[in-house]
């Protein structure tokens, strides 16, 4: 106990540490407590994990409470803040037209690439079974339809029904429906229920952060339940997550550079230089934000006129996140694998489907927060159980590095293809953006 206690203070004593590197720390605590106690004294090991799986359970909870409301805030005020972008001219309309193509594009390659990675490298069958009973109070998050009923069910007929029932697909398709109407309205009550839906998504956002606040706590609690339960397979588990991901998410980083050479009409040699210095401050930083400077400079160096670039970059930025929806999609699909959950093509397809809308509403939120608010409701839609996520949270910082590499490289690249695509009858108009700006 007194391990126990010690590495409590160490996580919620040391406030100078970032967040993820104590919810990380807190992951390693609680596996290795739980795998030496289980091989020392295992009978000692059962009886703590009375204690420690439900102060697990009850900050999962606390978690999963918020999301529901938060997607719909962030859902609305994301479409309406795409659609406010897009009023701005060709130049902004064209970057976002392509944004959405690219996004639906990257769920759907998730969708085809993630099966076929864990077809190739299975996770080891042993330790998916170890992982399967340190989660057995896990169940799927609801029925799974079959196809026909998987169509009728993405209009409801009842949206607050929906919304009980955590039926999240037709839930984000009322939800998009009621944002589009939204975004139709006259100014005043437009900006009233933009305003409205935002402050809902600011306030669940600080709910979040504070259930994140304790996440040290919560994550050491189901780590060490899992460590106690499965031994070492919990990481080997966790290293062949992070590079199943991370390897589904490089894709989509790698698809930048065709993209620039066929869209954006640039040498690839070219395209690769001027990229260098905004992945080293990508790698530093871990932040499209920061890297902002680097990518208009970079922009610049490779002929793309400031009048363009100072629109589609800082759009990107806030609209954007080209790795979103096939890394969290490939989450969702991983713990189906790990839970034994049957994926046929209604559940891809309603997995496709909320990858592709959810990250209308993720961009610019922390990390960690995202990686909630964004696979929780995939996988819900797909009938696969969310408790896993609460440990997979703790090493999102490691495939994050994929995911900021290829959001940058991909900025870069929809740049230099909306300036290519865009004829210079367009400076004036991108001129007066700027200006107004």
């Amino acid at each position: 106990m007194s391990l126990i206690r010690n590495a409590l203070n160490l996580l919620l004593g040391s406030a100078s540490k970032p967040q993820p590197l104590r919810i990380l720390l807190a992951l390693v605590l609680g596996l290795a407590i739980g795998i030496t106690l289980s091989a020392q004294a295992p009978e000692a090991a059962t009886r703590a994990s009375l204690y420690a799986a439900p102060v697990g359970t009850l900050w999962l909870n606390a978690l999963r409470m918020a999301i529901l409301p938060l997607v719909v805030g962030l859902l609305v005020s994301g479409i309406a803040q795409t659609a406010e972008a897009a009023r701005a001219g060709r130049i902004a309309g064209r970057a976002i037209a392509l944004f959405l193509l690219i996004l639906w594009s990257s769920s759907i390659l998730a969708a085809l690439l993630t099966p076929a990675l864990l077809g190739l490298f299975p996770l080891d069958p042993g330790w998916a079974a170890e992982l399967r009973t340190s989660f057995a109070a896990a169940k799927p998050a609801g029925p799974v339809p079959g196809f026909g009923d998987f169509l009728v069910s993405l209009v409801p007929t009842n949206p607050i029904t929906a919304a009980a029932n955590d039926a999240f697909l037709p839930l984000i398709v009322f939800t998009t429906a009621f944002a589009f109407a939204v975004t139709r309205l006259p100014e005043a009550p437009r900006e009233l229920l933009t305003n409205l839906f935002r402050a809902l998504a600011d306030a669940m956002l600080v709910v979040i952060g504070w259930v994140l606040w304790l996440a040290p706590v919560g994550v050491l609690a189901l780590s060490y339940t899992v460590g106690a339960q499965t031994g070492v397979s919990a990481f080997g588990a966790l290293v062949h997550y992070v590079a199943v991901v991370s390897a589904v998410g490089a894709v989509v980083w790698f698809l930048a550079y065709p993209l620039a050479v066929i869209g954006g009409k640039l040498r690839l040699m070219a395209f690769l230089r001027a990229n260098a210095p905004v992945t080293a401050v990508a790698i530093s930083t871990q932040s499209s934000l920061a890297s902002l400077p680097a990518m208009l400079k970079a922009s610049g160096e490779l002929g793309v006129p400031v009048a363009k670039s100072g629109v589609v970059l800082p759009l990107a930025v806030a609209l954007f996140r080209a790795t979103g929806p096939v890394m969290n999609l490939a989450v969702a699909i991983y713990v189906a694998h790990i839970m034994g959950v049957h994926l046929g093509p209604a559940q891809l397809a309603a997995g496709v489907a909320a990858a592709a809308i959810t990250t209308m509403g993720a961009v610019s939120l922390p990390g960690s927060i995202s990686f909630v608010s964004s696979i929780a409701p995939i996988a819900i839609v797909m009938g696969v159980p969310i408790e896993p996520l609460a440990l997979l949270v703790a090493v999102e910082p490691l495939p994050d590095l994929v995911r900021t590499l290829g959001n940058v490289a991909m900025d870069v690249a929809v740049t230099a293809t909306v300036a290519a695509r865009t004829g210079d009858e367009n400076a004036s108009e991108a001129d007066a953006i700027l200006a107004g700006g």
